[in-house]
Formats: C-alpha cells, sequence, structure tokens
C-alpha cells in the first residue's frame, strides 16, 4: 500500500498552521505554527518539517469569499503557495478553506482548549481540518475508482 505523507496548510499573514497525516491518508492532525518572518526563514523552517515527515505534497487552504470568488486574500494565499511550492521544489494543491476557522474555533471550544488569544492553535486545527477534507476526497475517489 501507499504511503501517504502531505501536508496541510492554513495560511495567514502572520502565522502557517501546519497540519500532518498518518502513512495510510487516513487522519489528519495539527503538527505546529509557523510564525511567518523573511520568506527565507519562512522556507527553513519548511524545509526542517518536510525532510522529517517526508512529505511530498502540499495541501493549501484557499480562502475563496463567501461567494466563492478569488479575493484579496486568496490571491496573496496563491502567491505566498505558489511561492513555498517552488522554493521546496513540491507539488501544491489548494482546498476550499471556507468556514475552516470557526469550525476549528468550535472544536477547540469543545474540547475545552480554545483560547481567543491563542490564534497560533486554531491556525493548526484549521490546517487538519483542510488536510482532513482532502484525504476524505482523496479517499472517496479511490473507493469509486475501486467499485468501477
Amino acid at each position: 500500500m501507499e504511503r501517504i505523507s502531505v501536508l496541510g496548510l492554513d495560511i495567514g499573514l502572520r502565522r502557517v498552521g501546519v497540519a500532518g497525516c498518518d502513512g495510510l491518508g487516513l487522519l489528519a492532525t495539527e503538527l505546529t505554527t509557523i510564525i511567518r518572518s523573511s520568506f527565507k526563514d519562512d522556507v527553513e523552517a519548511f524545509r526542517k518539517i518536510v525532510m522529517e515527515r517526508e512529505a511530498y505534497r502540499l495541501i493549501v487552504g484557499m480562502p475563496y469569499t463567501i461567494n466563492g470568488e478569488i479575493g484579496f486574500q486568496a490571491k496573496q494565499v496563491i502567491k505566498y503557495a505558489k511561492r513555498l511550492s517552488k522554493a521546496l521544489e513540491l507539488p501544491l494543491e489548494f482546498m476550499d478553506e471556507r468556514l475552516t476557522s470557526m469550525e476549528a474555533e468550535e472544536q477547540l471550544r469543545e474540547s475545552k482548549k480554545f483560547s481567543q488569544y491563542n490564534k497560533g492553535l486554531i491556525d493548526k486545527r484549521a490546517a487538519a481540518i483542510i488536510l482532513q477534507q482532502w484525504l476524505d476526497l482523496r479517499s472517496d475517489k479511490v473507493l469509486k475508482s475501486k467499485e468501477s
């Protein structure tokens, strides 16, 4: 069976939430939050995670507007994600991330881990939600192809 090692990213202006998955590609988990500084420093922080986890793909949350359009924030995410993908020499895929931060906050509230002051925790939980959505879609596609 193919080993799955991808990273989910929730890219913000100040921080990037990072999630990884188990080797079977079933479960996404929170890894860390990278505080953005210079792009060079960001790349080095990501490079360490990529090497440690032997990641071969980046899954990035796309902050479409509520209407499904690409607004200013989405354009910034695309620009940063493409630069990061090129620097790390990893393919890139985008996933709709609308409302994932709200979902992350709700999950953290339910688990009694929520703090409005710990934005990094919200970011890495949102990254895990984004990655889990990708894993679930991938799993559905694999099942459907086996059924045909």
